[in-house]
């Protein structure tokens, strides 16, 4: 139970540092910093669980293996939501 703990917190503070990376090197979709944060924290969590699904339980174990996939499902995320919001800006 601690080791699941532990691998959410990583997913979640990762992806949090993710969202925000990746808003400022995709200026054009950034969602500001609570956005970016926001968004990051949930393709963190998202990303960490698939892809414990995918590669095994083994592999969730991985801490390395948990950041690459909150910090990828976090970037993956932060940019829809900025495409989603720019599109929603032009049609305004």
């Amino acid at each position: 139970m601690e080791g699941q703990i532990a691998s959410w917190a990583i997913s979640l503070i990762t992806g949090a540092v993710g969202g925000n990376i990746a808003g400022i090197l995709f200026a054009n979709l950034s969602l500001g910093t609570i956005g970016n944060t926001i968004a990051g924290v949930i393709g963190g969590g998202v990303g960490g669980q698939i892809l414990s699904a995918v590669l095994g339980s083994g592999a969730s174990g991985s801490v390395v293996g948990n950041i690459v996939g909150s910090g990828v499902g976090s970037i993956v995320v932060m940019a829809i939501a900025g495409l989603i919001k720019n599109a929603m800006a032009k049609k305004a």
